[in-house]
Parts: C-alpha cells; structure tokens; sequence
C-alpha cells in the first residue's frame, strides 16, 4: 500500500444506511457523473475508491481491463484508491463516468467467518475525484446520480444474478438523459486510511474452452474445461425475453450421472447460491454476452441449466488472477516433475486474487498458514514484492495490540482463538525476510519492526521454558492421529523469527536488540534439543516432520546434524518415500535431505507415484495441488506447493544469501539426481537472468551457468568450486 492523498470528493452511496448488519442483498448500483471539458485533455486521471469491488465507465468505455477490483483490505484499517488514466478517453465538452459498485468481501451477507458481523460492512460506496491537467474538476458528492444495474444479486461466495431486460442504455454515455435517476447521498466512510493500490491489478488472464461436455437432462449438460481454475465463464446465449440460465460451477462431477459433485461443500449451507451465477435473457436475436463482475469461482466443471427455449452459443472458462510478471522457469527431463511445477503454479495463481487465499471454491480466506508456505514458491516464479507488501500490510492491520494475529487476513474477528499460531502467524517475518534476500529491499523490514518485537513479546509471554505449544501444526497429514506434536513445530516457527528478527535488528542498526535476541534464540535452542532429542537421532514423536524440523530451523548441526539426517533418510527409506506428512513436513523434509547430502530420497519422495505424494495426485488426474493427500475437500490449493521452490532451489541449485541479497552473491550448488537426465533452471534477479543448466551426456555430466555480470557466484560441484565468477560458465563433472 502506497501513501495517502488529500481528497476533495466526499464518500458517497446509493443513498441506503445498513445501520445493523441486513440479511438484503441490493441490486449493484449505477454511480454516474456528467462534467465537462473545457479542452481535449493533455492528462487525465481519475482517483476512485470504490467499495466492495466496482467497474469504472467513462464515456461508455469501461476504463482498462482490470477487474475485481481493488484488491481486498482491512478496511476499517485501511482501503485503496486506484489512480486511473483516462486521458484518452475524456474529450472536450460534455462527459460521464458511472461507477458500478459490487458488494466484494465489504458487504458479505454470509455469516461464516463472521465477515457478516465485520465492524466496516456497509453497503457498497466509492469515494472519487476526477483530474484534469492539473486542476479537479469533478468530486463525489450530492449531484451524483444513483441508478439500479441489471446485477440483482452478487455475493462474494455465492454468485451473481444479472437481469438483462434490466440494462440501462447508456448509462455512461454523456448524452444519456439522467433526470429520473435518484441523488446520491453523502454516506460514512469505511473506517480505513484511504491509500494508493501499488501492486498488479486482477484480470482474466487465460482463456480455456471446453474440451468436452455431456448431455444430461433436456435442460441441463455438463462442460469439463480440463483444469482446475479460478474465474467463470463467459457465455453467448440466445433465447426468447424472460428465458433464464444457471451456471452452477464445481471442482469435481459424478462420472455417472454427469452432474456436477458439491458433496464436500454442501456442509456450508449457509452460503445459499453456493457458486452460482444466473442469466435472465433479454431476447436479443443476434445473442446475448455474459459474465459476471462481483464474483468468482473455483472450478473444472460447469452446469449449464436453461429454463425455456435457450441456445447456447458458446461457453469459455475465463482464469483470473492477479496479472504478476513471471520471473522464473523450471524444466526437466522428468514429466511427472514438470506436471507438478505446472500444477503449483496452477494453484499460485488460483489462489492468488487481489490477496493469497486457501481455495477459490469453498472459503477464498486469507490464510496466512498457505501463504506462508508458499512464499518463496511465489518469488522464484513471479514478481511478488508489491503485492506481497500489501497483503503484509493487511496482516498488520490485524494485528491486536498484544501482539497476536489472527488464522486469516483480513478478518471481521474470526481466527484469533482458533486456525493461527506461531507456523501461521510466521507470514509477519516470512514476506519481509524473503523480500529482502529476493530483491535487496529492506522496506518491509524497516516499516514493521515494531510489529515484529510486539508478536515476539506475545510468543514470550505464551512460552515454557521457552516452548511455545499452541497453534496449529502440522496441518492436512493424510493419518490425523500421526501429527507431529504442535510444540516442536510452533517451538521452531519461534526459533527462526527470533533469529529472522535478530537479522532485522542488525540492518536497521539495533545492536542491542540483536544481542538480546541471539541470546533468546540460544534458550529456544537449547530447551528444544535437551525436550525432543533422542539418542538415535531423531525428534520427539519420531515422525519425519519433527526430525526434518530439527535440520530445517538448525536446531543442530554438525555431527549431530549429520546424525539426524541419516536417520531421516533411514526412515524415508523405511516409509517407501511415502509423503508422511502434512503442510509443514511437505517443506522440512525434502529441504532437509538436499541439504544433507540425500537429494535423490528428497526427488524420490516429490516424484514417487503412490499414496501419500504428490506424484499419486497425477495419477488421478490432478491439475493442480490438492488440500488433502487423499483429494478430499479441496482440489485446489497451495499448501503443499513448496516443491516448486525446491526445484529451483535444490536441483538448480541456485541459492540467495542473506549477506548479499537480491542475488549480489550467490551459491550456485546443483542437485545431480540420479534419475534425472537433464535440468534448466533461470530466474529473473534485480541484475539480470541468472541459469543454471546440465545434461548427462557420454558419461559426463555438462552444467552450464549465466551469471549476470554486476553479480559474482561460487559454484559448488562435485570435486570442485568455483569461486566468485560471474559471466558464462560450463563445466564437466562425473
């Protein structure tokens, strides 16, 4: 979030007062403005906060191809204006804008989550001020006009309902005579410190047809788009006046009647149109476009029903996301490897509208816990920096002046007493820190310092003998009685953001507070090893997380370190390479093995085809991660999509260093697995594309690197490293 302006528009709405939070949900209202240009504009700009989501119209052109817009806030903490060009699309003389307004997460009617009882809902409402060459003139305020949309219904979980034989002609157009519309009325505002959205709007950013469908009743068939996405679908219709559709959009069908399966999400009936959208023709003969604007959805498969004589004409599933720019690529030999970075970037960008949420069909919350694992997966692939500032920004808003942090962000009070905890509330430190050793930006640390030292305070003053033993843990194990106790993982979630902070304290030049939090982080230490060590090498329960825990926070090292390793591995073995697992593990363990010297049994676990694993998802069809190992609930999330960094990370090999961040200096140590024949790794640093390549090849082994020259790398091969070299390199090895 970027810095705030000083208005001369006033908030305004359709001129309603919720007072007490109403079950009603109102047709989205037309906003609309009529002004003039004395001249063609040399620059024009219109600012506009529009609440929950809006569309801005201007001189019947919608303004840019954004959408679901802005992105989701605290919003009695803070909401973002967007800076909107419209130089060429004002004109001397006479012109309009109109605002159409949607409720968003702002105004959800739904009572789970208690989005329903949030302190800022309020029905929609924008604040504006119209720019040009210098000099406002134009606001919101009273001589607004105010006009119901054909939209009769939209809610943030449940769909949209759009009336066509409600269309307002011209309801953007200069010339369009607004005298029976109603005055708008000057309303509250949201709560929140109005500020700048700097970071990537949402658009549809792929299209997919159908790739097959099935007849199943003479008024309803079923369209299988092939991949599990985030959006809706764009349909042309034609029918008589009054004749209605559905779309009634699901990740799963039932392959024996073809109807779409909700099974698993039928148990949130309080949603009421769960995943619906509904078309009410206008009979136009030549055919009627459509998609929604105030909802989307998760889905693979859509239901089509019609009541009257309608013709579909055509249907195209729209993916939308938050239009980030690619920064990496990862490609292998191994196909079942490469079905896998595509479906945890599929799942990335699922989850990734406006905020980072934990599936896009059932609950679209801003689990910090999914976002926190995901981070750096997000980093190596796209550039994340901004939005991952704004979504920080939201977690601070949430912050209770204790310290404590709720399970989801924004919340309306949810998620404090339940679904947070150290591995969760570990996204305060994870975004800051993997922003600065990504980019060499310290921003985020320098500005949330203090939010730092007052979570770490709350941890201090929940702790035993320096242990932290609550929250949730290792969470969506496929054998819930076989979950690594909560203290280790909470313990060492602890641990590494009182050693992140100690970083923090050192670049913002508090020596003090770095000394007394090393000191800290050595009674964590050392209570963690003397409480969960055993004489084996293993960790308190035995299971894979929680001994991959104490390699991953190095708890231990050397010898000690090595011994645990060996036991991890032994064990791995033992378990067939099974995923014995939950979210956490999912990272520990292949972490922990690559780092010591085991990065075939870590290949072995990602690639291996049966259950639990990644690889027996594929096998069942999965085009993106699921939420449980066994594909229950969710068939579309990111929890278990560190495996992506990994790639990058371990078989690339290229490795940022926290002494010389955005990649200055970096280690280069790739993963020659045995049952690969070739990797090509590149990622776009602040100093240019660094890659990182080899090939078996007549018995040898080719790497090849690129290091951009204003960066310099030692590279670690077998028998040999290379030492602060940058440019072209190839190099042979056994």
């Amino acid at each position: 979030m970027s810095t705030e302006r000083k208005w001369n528009g006033y908030w305004i709405n359709a001129g309603i007062t919720m007072g007490a939070p109403a079950e009603e949900v109102l047709p989205a209202p037309y906003l609309r403005k009529t002004f003039e240009c004395a001249a063609a504009p040399q620059k024009a700009v219109i600012y506009l906060c529009g609440l929950g989501w809006h569309e801005l119209y201007v001189n019947n052109q919608k303004a840019d191809d954004r959408v679901l817009a802005p992105a989701i806030s605290q919003f009695d903490k803070h909401v973002v204006y967007i800076e909107y060009d419209v130089t060429n699309l004002l004109k001397k003389g006479k012109n309009a804008i109109a605002v159409l307004l949607g409720n968003g997460l702002f105004n959800c009617q739904v009572p789970q989550w208690s989005f329903d009882k949030a302190p800022w809902r309020d029905y929609p409402k924008l604040l504006c001020d119209i720019e040009v060459d210098g000099q406002i003139i134009a606001q919101s305020d009273e001589s607004w006009k105010v006009h119901p949309s054909p939209i009769t219904f939209d809610g943030f979980r449940n769909g949209q309902s759009y009336d066509a034989r409600l269309e307002v002609d011209g309801f953007a157009d200069p010339d369009t005579d607004d005298g029976a519309w109603r005055k708008a009325a000057l309303c509250m505002p949201p709560g929140g410190r109005v500020v700048r959205e700097d970071m990537p709007p949402c658009k549809v950013m792929q299209r997919y047809p159908a790739v097959s469908s099935k007849f199943v009743t003479c008024w309803e068939s079923t369209y299988d788009f092939g991949i599990n996405l985030t959006g809706w679908c764009r349909i042309k219709v034609r029918g008589p006046a009054g004749a209605q559709i559905k779309l009634m959009y699901a990740e799963k069908v039932d392959p024996l009647s073809g109807l779409i399966n909700t099974q698993e999400i039928d148990p949130y009936e309080n949603f009421g149109k769960f995943q619906t959208d509904e078309y009410t023709l206008k009979g136009d003969p030549d055919g009627e476009v459509y998609a929604p604007s105030f909802a989307y959805h998760g889905f693979r498969y859509v239901q089509f029903w019609s009541l009257g004589d309608v013709e579909l004409l055509d249907i195209t599933a729209e993916f939308v996301h938050t239009a980030f720019a690619e920064s990496g690529k990862v490609e292998s030999s191994d196909a079942l490897l490469n079905t896998l970075q595509k479906n945890t970037l599929q799942s990335y960008k699922s989850n990734y509208t406006g905020i980072p949420t934990d599936c896009p069909h059932r609950e679209k919350n801003g689990w910090t816990g999914d976002a926190a694992v995901a981070a750096e997966t997000g980093l190596w692939n796209f550039d994340m920096a901004k939005s991952y500032a704004h979504f920080l920004q939201v977690l601070v808003d949430c912050q209770r002046s204790n310290g404590q942090l709720p399970g989801i962000a924004p919340t309306g009070g949810w998620g404090y007493n339940w679904g947070s905890g150290p591995a969760w509330d570990n996204l305060l430190f994870e975004y800051p820190y993997q922003v600065y050793r990504f980019s060499g930006n310290s921003e985020l640390i320098e500005r949330y310092y203090d939010n730092f030292k007052l979570y770490l305070e709350y941890c201090e003053s929940r702790s035993r003998n320096f242990l932290l033993n609550f929250g949730l843990g290792d969470w969506c194990h496929w054998n819930r009685l076989a979950t690594t106790p909560v203290e280790v993982t909470s313990s060492g979630y602890y641990f590494q953001n009182v050693q992140r902070t100690a970083l923090f304290a050192d670049l913002l030049g508090k020596t003090e507070d770095a000394a007394a939090l090393r000191n800290l982080a050595e009674n964590i230490r050392k209570s963690f090893v003397q409480k969960f060590a055993k004489p084996d090498g293993s960790f308190a329960d035995g299971s894979l997380t929680a001994t991959a825990a104490a390699l991953y926070f190095k708890f231990i090292t050397g010898s000690e370190a090595e011994k645990t390793a060996s036991y991890l591995a032994e064990q791995v073995r033992l378990q067939q390479h099974r995923a014995n697992f939950g979210i956490l593990g999912a990272k520990y363990t292949p972490r922990a093995l690559a780092d010591h010297g085991y990065i075939d049994d870590a290949f072995e676990i990602i690639t291996q085809k049966e259950f639990p694993g990644w690889g027996w998802q594929i096998e069942q069809g999965a085009t993106s991660l699921w939420e449980n190992w066994n594909g229950k609930d969710s068939n579309n999330h990111i929890m278990f999509g560190d495996i992506s960094a990994w790639m990058y990370q371990y078989l690339g090999g290229i490795q940022p260093q926290d002494d010389a961040p955005g990649f200055k200096h970096l280690v280069i140590k790739p993963g020659l697995v045995s049952k690969l024949d070739w990797i090509n790794v590149s990622y776009a640093s602040p100093y240019g594309t660094i890659t990182s390549r080899w090939h078996r090849q007549n018995g040898r082994i080719k790497c090849q690197f690129e290091i951009p020259e204003k960066c310099s790398a030692n590279i670690i091969l077998p028998g040999k490293t290379l030492c602060n070299v940058s440019g072209s390199i190839t190099e042979y090895v056994k």
